[in-house]
Parts: C-alpha cells; structure tokens; sequence
C-alpha cells in the first residue's frame, strides 16, 4: 500500500473506532451496535480493492481487539475484518466510481450479516457461546438494518476520501467520461436519440444542409445560364 493509503486508513480506522467505543456502544440499542469501523473498511475496499481492503480490515480488526473494553481474544476480530475486507474489495467498480447505490446496499447487507457470522463462528471455535445466549437472528436482523441505516452516511464519504488521496487526475478524468457515457446512455435509451453524439450529428446535419443548398444554387445557376 502507497504512504497516502496507509495515513488515510489509519486516520480513518481510529477516528471509527473512538467514535464506535465512545458513542455508539453506548447507545444500548437493542440487538447489536451499529459498526462504524466495518462500514470504515468496506468503503476503503471498495476504493482500493481486495488486497487493500484485507489489509486494512486485518489492522482495522487488530486494533479493535487491543482496545478497551475488548472481552474476547486478540486476532479474533482482526481475521473477519481481513476476510470481509477482502471479499469485500472483489465488488470495487473498475473506474473507482459506483453506478448506483443499490450494489453498495448489498455490500453493506452482506458484510454485516458475514461479520456477525464469522465472528460467532469463530467464538464458537474458541468456546465463546455468548451469541447463543444473546440470539443469533435478532442479531443478524439489527446489525444489518443498523448497517444500512449508517452507510449512507459514511460509505460515500470515505470512498470520497479515499479516491481524493490517490491523487490520480487521469483516473478522474477517465471516470467523468464514462459518468457522462452513461449518462447519455440512460438518456437515449428513453428517447431513442443518441445524446452521446449529438454534437457530432448536429454539425454532420449542418454540413448536409449547406451541400445541399450549394447544389441548389449550382443546378440554377445551370439553368439561368
């Protein structure tokens, strides 16, 4: 990872995780807590793909199991934010840029009820029962719906950041272009016109209309003559 990831990654993760200790765990909402340090990492993995989402998941995780007041092992949350991260990262858009907010919706739905899973799981492995004794659907149900209640406040935001930290203006450019190919795609599908080339046939309609109008004047002139 380049030296602009690792400092916006680490600065994003531990304001996540302060804000997700301090404020939200203490909101005792019933089920589980909103996770902002996943929603963190999922955004980061759809900006910088597989291999930068497991790895800023593993850290993300790490952190989270060092942090007071962690109850569980050390590397237990660090191993399902990594495979979350990862699989995570395979849904990044090859421009960087997301069509519509229906993919990232499902990410989001996915990963929450993934992490809840895996994280159970592996407790499960060491002889942490305690999601037995909480529910495990209602708590698939409330980390989903508090997930996606989140996202769209913070998945946009950090894919913001993260894709101004590359510092790519080629990038932007290339994604504006194909921005506005779709667009005009969306356009012209609903009107049959091609919006995409309208200067072009504009200009092309011009220059038939003054040959014709030259050959009007040349076929009369003939004529006067």
């Amino acid at each position: 990872m380049r030296v602009n990831r690792i400092l916006l990654s680490s600065a994003l993760v531990v304001v996540a995780l302060v804000i997700q200790v301090s404020v939200l765990a203490r909101l005792h909402l019933p089920g589980a807590v909103p996770d902002l340090l996943l929603l963190t990492v999922l955004g980061l993995a759809l900006v910088y793909g597989h291999v930068g989402g497991a790895l800023v998941g593993f850290g993300a995780g790490l952190l989270a199991d060092l942090a007071p007041p962690a109850d569980h092992a050390a590397g237990r949350y660090a191993l399902v934010l990594c495979v979350i991260g990862y699989l995570a990262g395979l849904a990044k858009p090859e421009n960087g840029r997301l069509k519509s907010a229906t993919g990232p919706m499902v990410v989001v739905v996915a990963a929450a009820i993934g992490t809840t899973l895996l994280y159970a799981g592996v407790g499960a492995l060491v002889g942490d029962t305690a999601a037995r004794h909480v529910g495990l659907p209602s708590l698939l149900f409330t980390a989903a719906l508090y997930d996606l209640l989140l996202a769209p406040f913070v998945v946009p935001g950090i894919m913001a950041l993260a894709r101004r930290a590359e510092n790519d203006p080629l990038a932007e450019t290339g994604s504006a272009a194909n921005s506005a190919n779709i667009s005009s795609g969306w356009l012209s599908s609903g009107t049959g016109l091609r919006i995409g080339g309208q200067r072009g046939g504009l200009g092309s309609l011009k220059t038939k209309a003054r040959t014709r109008t030259a050959r009007v004047g040349r076929i009369k002139g003939v004529k006067r003559l």
